[in-house]
């Protein structure tokens, strides 16, 4: 008998942004992958033998009584309150309400997934039962994302107005405080030899972190440093193909996209020292903890072709341990361990998995 599991999500509401990017490959992947044992319904609130909860908005929480009485019911964790608080600006109370509500909202999942495994003990310290919790990382498509021939990248170069013997330094994400932005344009006017993009707008608008601030920012960057703005996912392999290395200085995340966007592309990767990427991508990416540190790490690459080739490799060896094969037999196991766990509910036929 085949198994069905619902993926609920509303993530399309809000363009550019890492947890549409995360669903829409998680969906694909199991579609693909799982498809010998699961049917997969995209928001039909048919309670199918697994809901998973991709976005924690309110028409989702309010079915969630009748859910897990049917169901098994999965929630994935791509952000908590203190993410938040760098990322988007409410009003006091308004914050107070919608933090609460997150809480809840995980609270009430059977089951908890979380893309870094450092926010497993934060979820505990928020009251979840580590038992419920499981850590399972993000994933990209080599089909979506792949490295470009030299032809094609210097044919992409032309289209954004770059010179094909640029050395291109790219960002991808949305424009927030955390993400570093300031660190960004500082760099890049203190490097005029390199060209610097970034691709990615305010997704949320006016109550992006430092909305004001940064939009005072654009309005006096360097003649080598392009703001492109929001591009469309479809389009996004080109954007990471003309580009030599792509530099994340964000000071918080949970587990890019971007960083495995570009790994498929063999970019070097280079980020910011912090400790929430240490259990993730330890030894697949350049750090540094100043922008002092970023720039040589910079004008090593540029300069130096064995390096460059050293980085290139770190960040393929992060595509293949984050590969499609290793990803979806995480989810297989885990989709097959909390099904079998929902047969026991007494208003389930059994039957042999």
């Amino acid at each position: 008998m085949v198994r069905k599991i619902d993926m609920l999500s509303k993530a399309s509401k809000v363009k550019g942004q890492g947890v549409l990017s995360a669903y829409e490959e998680q969906v694909s992947l199991v579609k693909n992958n799982l498809n010998d044992l699961y049917e997969v319904y995209i928001n039909k609130l048919k309670f199918a033998d697994i809901m998973h909860y991709h976005t924690i908005n309110l028409e989702f929480f309010l079915t969630l009584p009748l859910a897990k009485i049917k169901s098994s019911t999965v929630g994935y964790v791509h952000f908590l309150p203190e993410t938040l608080e760098t990322s988007i600006r409410l009003p006091k109370f308004a914050k107070f309400c919608f933090y609460k509500y997150v809480i809840s909202f995980y609270k009430s999942m059977d089951y908890l997934i979380t893309v870094n495994p450092y926010f497993i003990d934060k979820l505990v310290d928020y009251g979840i039962d580590r038992k419920k919790i499981t850590y399972i990382p993000n994933y990209v498509s080599s089909k979506r994302f792949y490295k470009f021939d030299k032809t094609s990248k210097n044919n992409i170069r032309k289209k954004y107005n770059i010179g094909i013997d640029k050395f291109v330094v790219l960002c991808v994400g949305q424009l927030q405080k955390r993400k570093g932005v300031s660190d960004f344009i500082e760099i890049a006017r203190s490097m005029p030899d390199v060209e610097f993009v970034w691709a990615g707008g305010f997704s949320f608008k006016k109550i992006s972190n430092g909305y004001k601030e940064i939009k005072n920012m654009l309005k006096d960057v360097p003649s080598n440093l392009k703001f492109i703005g929001i591009i469309p996912r479809e389009e996004m392999n080109e954007i990471y193909n003309m580009s030599d290395v792509m530099f994340l200085p964000s000071y918080d995340e949970l587990f890019p996209m971007t960083v495995l966007e570009s790994a498929n592309c063999k970019l070097p990767i280079i980020l910011r020292d912090i400790e929430l990427y240490k259990g993730i991508l330890d030894g697949y990416y350049l750090k540094g903890s100043n922008n002092e540190e970023f720039k040589k790490e910079i004008l090593k690459l540029k300069n130096d072709e064995v390096y460059y080739n050293k980085a290139s490799k770190m960040a393929l060896e992060c595509s293949k341990y984050y590969s499609e094969e290793n990803v979806s037999k995480m989810w297989r196991a885990y989709y097959n361990r909390i099904y079998k766990i929902g047969l026991k509910k007494s208003w389930r036929k059994r039957y042999e998995v």
